[in-house]
């Protein structure tokens, strides 16, 4: 893991020093690993949707079926968010304290409110602003790109002040 860990940080940090005036290196690297992993989203949901499913609808015994396009979109997502977990644990967030458990825990928490996010701003660009569904997606990906970082950056994924293992106090003084 380590000698993964290592060669992605150093072919990403490859490519940074062109962008080094205008961004740095964490920011770079979340950009890196998040449009990598937004590209891998992609690629497995065409695959799953025109190659594994042959863009057929998934029957489920006792309920309805599930639309390929739905199906096609879960296991992309069962594929590509364990992997962006893991870049932005060790590979853009790596000074981060906190317990892996409740890291996982946010990402998840934070996937789950990207998503609702995604529908609800496509809804308003589209069906309000009258804006055309590419550059609508276009734009919600650009703006959840930008809220996800702030979030795993100062929530999921930040780094507590560590504490002292006898801290002082008025009666020990």
């Amino acid at each position: 893991m380590l000698k993964t860990r290592n060669f992605i940080l150093r072919f990403i940090d490859f490519f940074h020093p062109p962008f080094a005036r205008l961004i740095d290196q964490q920011t770079f690297r979340y950009l890196a690993c998040g449009g990598s992993n937004q590209v891998l989203n992609i690629f497995i949901y065409w695959f799953s949707f025109n190659i594994l499913l042959d863009k057929r609808d998934i029957p489920v015994p006792n309920s309805g079926p599930i639309a390929g396009f739905i199906a096609s979109y879960i296991i992309a997502s069962a594929i590509t968010i364990p992997i962006g977990f893991l870049l932005s644990k060790y590979i853009v967030f790596q000074k981060s304290n906190l317990k892996g458990r409740i890291q996982l825990f946010r990402y998840v928490v934070l996937t789950g409110v990207c998503f609702v996010l995604n529908y609800w701003m496509l809804k308003l660009f589209i069906n309000v602003l009258h804006i055309y569904p590419t550059p609508s997606q276009t734009l919600t990906i650009i703006i959840l790109a930008i809220f996800s970082y702030l979030v795993q950056r100062f929530f999921t994924f930040k780094v507590k002040p560590e504490t002292e293992e006898f801290p002082i106090t008025e009666r020990s003084k």
